[in-house]
């Protein structure tokens, strides 16, 4: 069993990190678990419903497990979150789960977060930053006195998160980086990877990849004339390897359906074209 990790990124931090036994595709070296707190802990993002990750969560630390924060309710976050609850009697603090059938539905938080209010949970106030785009109930945890971020998988190490609509929004996750850049933080603490220093910089530059990439979908749009998702696909995502294809392509429609809502494409039954200037 994996013991918690102090953060040395952010020196002085009064946080630990567990890392699920997840890792994939899709969820890196697995997901990352924070515990914060001396005398009582907060938990944000306790990850997949998993026997062995929850031994190392209540065996992680001395103090008691009063508070349980989720990021969002994608099922490699907040499944756990029921059984740790029902351990401790800690209380849920979350956004509920939207029906799009990628979530978790046992999350049911005791208390709804609020965007831009402080949450003092012991020793530790977090401020709420509602951020949707990766998820429509994504939220971030700024940790003020650290100037540390926890993200989820708003904003991630070394990748772009996927966009998954309905849900998901291309337009709001672009207003919600920009959203973050209003902020004083330095480190990101991501649902998967490890923590970034200069987090405004990482966002500014996650902000930058995406309007390229909007860039390049108009691009070969104007190449290729009249054509659907799957064969616009491999020619936008170029450089990304073939068997990432099937998550770019959903980032792709978010795109798609942010440009057609800026009136730069228009969609007619599978087929995506783009419009005069």
């Amino acid at each position: 069993m994996m013991p918690a990790m102090r953060l040395p990124e952010a020196p002085g931090a009064n946080v630990r990190r567990l890392v699920a036994p997840n890792a994939g595709l899709m969820t890196g070296p697995g997901t990352n678990t924070y515990l914060l707190g001396e005398r009582e802990i907060l938990v944000v993002d306790p990850g997949p419903d998993d026997d062995t990750h929850l031994a190392a969560i209540l065996g992680a630390g001395a103090a008691p497990i009063r508070w349980i924060a989720v990021t969002h309710t994608h099922r490699d976050h907040s499944p756990l979150a029921l059984r740790l609850a029902q351990r401790t009697g800690a209380r849920l603090i979350g956004m509920p789960p939207p029906a799009d059938g990628r979530q978790d539905e046992t999350f049911h938080p005791h208390q709804v977060p609020v965007d831009g209010e402080r949450l003092s949970l012991g020793d530790v106030v977090l401020t709420v930053i509602h951020t949707p785009g990766h998820a429509s109930n994504c939220v971030c945890y700024l940790l003020e006195a650290e100037r540390l971020l926890f993200t989820g998988d708003h904003v991630l190490q070394g990748v772009s998160p996927v966009i998954l609509p309905p849900d998901g929004d291309m337009y709001a996750y672009l207003n919600s980086l920009q959203k973050l850049l209003g902020l004083d933080f330095e480190f990101i603490a991501p649902g998967h990877g490890t923590v970034m220093a200069h987090g405004r910089r990482v966002v500014e530059a996650l902000r930058q990849h995406r309007l390229t990439r909007e860039a390049k979908v108009l691009r070969v749009l104007a190449t290729l004339g009249p054509t659907t998702l799957e064969h616009l696909t491999p020619p936008v995502y170029d450089d990304v390897s073939p068997d990432r294809h099937v998550w770019a392509r959903l980032t792709l429609e978010a795109h798609l359906i942010k440009l057609e809502r800026d009136g730069r494409v228009l969609r007619t039954g599978r087929t995506w074209r783009i419009l005069a200037a």
